[in-house]
């Protein structure tokens, strides 16, 4: 095992940067799904609302095992690469693939357009788990300190957010740019662009980090790794603020483009929005090393989630008012920025925790079953969010919705994100690990010690 002081500034740099481009590279396309997705199947491919809910219940599903599948596989995985590393570069260039394929428009029936979104979003989401996975699974590979788990962290979120705020400011323009009018050709094009780009990035990402903390090699079965995960109470408190955390965000991130287009009537504003939704986060992130050392993990997690919240009822009672919106807007992009951080600072930590209970290491598995809980999450929530929209009567283009389907479009966009950041305080309220983990993590230093003794 390297110690994290034995490196050099310019190493650990070069693998902050390294690891947190593969978030940009993640969200060039993970934020084109979460943004416009919904409105690619309804407004540009056509297809019913009500029959894309179903089709986001039984994709995500079917999505989240293959999830468990893959953290599996990478427990199993023993190369001279690490386990997580070689997964990313076998999955670049399946995913600019696959989203490409997404997010074109065949010239064939509606029922075969409905099949073709069926299988082309199962290969897209399935090369997202390939790449997505060893992203959480590598990071307590890659150093033992908490504080530059906490840094690399923060890199991963930062990129994240560079790169969904390239999607939020320039997507939409790009469609409009190269489609010339026409989405389907605009929305094609640029997913090109965007998978070369990533699938690069991805390459760069593999070569500029090293897996350099030796966990336990116990052959350990499938069950057994659940087992210990079901006794891993601060993990079990993590993985229902998955559901909250990423089910919340689908719901409002798809709601964007429907809300300051129906709602305010001002469909340009809807890329402001997304913007600052992705930019102002980035300010947030870059404060989070030192908000880290003034206090804990679980405080910034709760104080995150009462800024997002807060943001969004002022977004809903300044009606009309953009200035009073666009405040709101801020204040609820500030506070996701800190949960975002948060989110991804504290998934190693039960990893750990686990490691130390059980003398199991259960890294790859455990960051598939969280793929898994955020699949199911985001499932429900997209498919909620297209059954909302089938069951109020929307009607794609048309110039005015119905009251009932402006009151779906609230429900999305404030009230369930509202919803799910209660659930989120609730949560953090019996989160106790952040006090534990220094004398888990010297206690676990020593047992790896003896191990290579």
């Amino acid at each position: 095992m390297e110690n994290v002081s034995a490196l050099t500034k310019r190493e650990l740099w070069r693998q902050r940067i390294g690891y947190g481009s593969s978030d940009f590279a993640c969200n060039l396309i993970w934020q084109v799904i979460s943004l416009y997705l919904l409105y690619f199947y309804t407004d540009v491919m056509h297809l019913n609302a009500g029959q894309i809910s179903i089709m986001f219940l039984v994709t995500k599903i079917f999505d989240g095992f293959t999830d468990l599948a893959v953290g599996f596989l990478i427990d199993k995985t023993h190369t001279k690469w690490g386990k997580s590393r070689p997964w990313i570069l076998a999955g670049a260039v399946p995913f600019a693939v696959t989203a490409v394929l997404a997010f074109s428009v065949p010239s064939i029936s509606q029922q075969g357009m409905l099949v073709y979104a069926y299988v082309t979003y199962m290969l897209l989401s399935f090369a997202y788990t390939v790449v997505n996975i060893p992203m959480a699974s590598i990071l307590p590979a890659l150093t033992a300190d908490p504080q530059e788990r906490t840094n690399l962290a923060t890199s991963r979120v930062f990129f994240s957010y560079i790169g969904s705020t390239v999607v939020s400011a320039f997507a939409l323009k790009l469609v409009d740019k190269f489609g010339n009018g026409n989405e389907a050709v605009g929305f094609r094009v640029v997913m090109m662009i965007f998978g070369i780009l990533g699938c690069l990035i991805f390459f760069f990402c593999f070569f500029n980090t090293k897996e350099r903390v030796d966990s336990s090699e116990e052959k350990v079965s499938i069950k057994a790794a659940l087992n210990c995960l079901i006794h891993n109470k601060p993990w079990l408190l993590f993985a229902a603020n998955i559901i909250w955390f990423f089910g919340g965000y689908v719901i409002q991130a798809g709601a964007i483009i429907y809300y300051f287009t129906y709602n305010l009537n001002n469909k340009n504003l809807a890329s402001v929005a997304a913007t600052i939704t992705t930019l102002i986060p980035v300010a947030t992130n870059l404060c989070v090393p030192f908000l880290a050392k003034l206090t804990t993990k679980r405080n910034l997690m709760i104080i995150g989630s009462v800024f997002h919240g807060t943001g969004l009822l002022v977004v809903f009672f300044g009606g009309m008012s953009v200035p009073v919106v666009m405040i709101g807007v801020v204040i609820a992009a500030l506070g996701y920025g800190l949960k975002g951080s948060m989110h991804f600072a504290i998934q190693p930590d039960p990893v750990d925790y686990g490691e130390w209970k059980s003398g199991i290491n259960t890294a790859g598995t455990l960051s598939a079953v969280n793929g898994f809980i955020g699949k199911v999450g985001m499932a429900v929530a997209s498919s909620a969010a297209a059954a909302l929209l089938a069951s109020s009567g929307y009607v794609a283009n048309a110039a005015q919705q119905t009251q009932l389907a402006l009151n779906a479009i609230s429900a999305m966009y404030i009230w369930i994100p509202v919803a799910a950041n209660v659930l989120t305080i609730v949560t953090f309220m019996f989160y106790d690990l952040d006090k534990k983990l220094p004398d888990i993590m010297k206690e676990l230093e020593e047992r790896r010690a003896g191990k290579e003794a």
